[in-house]
């Protein structure tokens, strides 16, 4: 491998010569060797986006010219499309501020853009960074990310997936069968009004996510290094922000107090708790489902899935309800994230918050794997639910609770008495009840319909 030397205010470093990163980014690559998860491509790209913003901010205000600015632009184009993602090489496991992605933008951006130029007019501080710190852009860049893979990736993902609930409803309508508390019988239910709980668990944890998105669009950039936006010109922040709308097609203000933008990061966890919300509520459905297609002959039976793949090496003809197995380990994934996020905005000391890079990269991880669960389990098993029809009438004539209809005209007394001497003796409802002498045949089938029940 070919090395070209790259100097900073520490001294020299040997760089590869086929990258664009310079020394600082070297530096953190040789010293933080842990694990293997990459900086998130979300945090680079939206890293593309607000130095562009930055640049033509600068631009407005007088802060930069404009031969720099527009070679600032046309390297993070190429850094926003991913063209130089191979230049990114950093883990999440460094400095807690994320100074060294950070710097690793400045140096790329700027050897890309003096490429572009034809000569060196770019320095990765003094024209990429200007108006910056790392305190301030890598909080940006938590926000921007955040917002963009929750309204690009997830909200359509969670809107494919409640239309095919809908749809589902409006074909399962007037099959009524058997309802379940605490995994015991209960009253009837109509199938569509099963599945419409799952639609709207969905649906309300979109708007609780929509409801975080406000705090997320509030943008950190004008803080500076503490928050007091030194060295950076009056009317920064608000241009900024205003540029970063321009280019992602989203509303992002500045926020009101940098000093809270810098140390704080409840906004994240505000969001990330609605994630969680998401993934507890995907728990239930994918269970649900799994629960409902057992069997398929010593199970509930009660709905068909597709059949995807074959499920056991040993057992000829076993299909699994994979695809529920997936969605509930990415739930568990989530949940698990939650804590991380939570522990990492916990830790803002004084003027910042020094747990960023772990806390965006649980945060991403959450949307990203959400996302993607959804559509899997929508696509490959939701999408392709049928009804049981057959098994859940038997099912729902077999259920003691229908008992529960006969309330109003035997009293709970002697409808327990009536369910319990069914069950022991193993005869229906109606012969329980006649031979108690609590009814007539005649009276019995007069108020015992239990399609009318729900």
């Amino acid at each position: 491998m070919e090395y070209r030397i790259e100097k900073d205010s520490m001294g020299e470093m040997r760089v590869p010569a086929d990258k664009y990163w310079a020394a600082q980014t070297q530096r953190s690559y040789q010293n933080f060797r842990i694990g293997g998860e990459l900086m998130p491509r979300e945090i680079t790209h939206a890293f593309g986006i607000l130095k562009k913003a930055a640049a033509v901010a600068n631009f407005n205000l007088g802060k930069l010219d404009e031969e720099r600015k527009n070679a600032i632009c046309l390297a993070c184009d190429e850094v926003i499309s991913g063209e130089l993602y191979d230049h990114f090489p950093l883990v999440v496991w460094q400095t807690g501020s994320g100074t060294q992605s950070n710097m690793n933008a400045n140096e790329v951006i700027a050897n890309r853009g003096n490429e572009i130029a034809g000569k060196k007019i770019l320095h990765p501080n003094d024209h990429v960074n200007k108006s910056q710190s790392s305190n301030d852009t890598f909080p940006t860049a938590m926000h921007i990310s955040a917002v963009l893979i929750i309204e690009d990736k997830l909200f359509p993902a969670m809107d494919k997936l409640i239309d095919t609930f809908k749809r589902l409803e409006k074909e399962n309508e007037g099959i009524v069968k058997s309802g379940r508390t605490h995994l015991q019988d209960a009253t009837p239910i109509a199938f569509s009004q099963e599945i419409s709980g799952w639609r709207n668990m969905i649906e309300k944890t979109k708007a609780q996510l929509s409801l975080a998105l406000g705090g997320l669009k509030e943008l950190a950039l004008g803080g500076t290094a503490v928050g007091t936006g030194l060295n950076a010109p009056k009317g920064w922040g608000e241009e900024v922000a205003k540029q970063v709308s321009v280019l992602t097609g989203k509303t992002f203000v500045t926020a009101e107090n940098k000093f809270h933008a810098l140390t704080s990061k409840d906004d994240i966890v505000f969001a990330h708790g609605a994630l969680k919300a998401l993934a507890a509520n995907l728990m239930k459905i994918a269970n649900d489902v799994r629960w409902l297609a057992s069997g398929p002959r010593d199970g509930l039976g009660e709905i068909f899935i597709p059949e995807n793949e074959p499920g056991s090496s040993i057992m000829p003809g076993k299909v699994n309800p994979t695809q529920c197995e997936a969605m509930t380990m990415v739930a568990v994934q989530v949940m698990g994230n939650d804590v991380a996020v939570g522990l990492a905005a916990s830790q803002g000391n004084f003027e910042l918050n020094v747990f960023m890079p772990v806390c965006i990269y649980n945060f991403l991880q959450s949307a990203r794997l959400l996302a993607d669960g959804i559509i899997s389990f929508n696509d490959n098993c939701v999408s392709g639910i049928r009804a049981n029809r057959e098994k859940m009438e038997h099912n729902l004539h077999n259920s003691l609770m229908l008992v529960t209809a006969l309330n109003p005209y035997i009293g709970y007394d002697n409808a327990a008495k009536t369910a319990k001497k069914a069950y022991k003796e193993n005869i229906s409802l109606k012969r329980a009840c006649v031979e108690l002498g609590f009814l007539s045949e005649e009276e019995f089938d007069k108020v015992f319909h239990p399609e009318q029940m729900i």
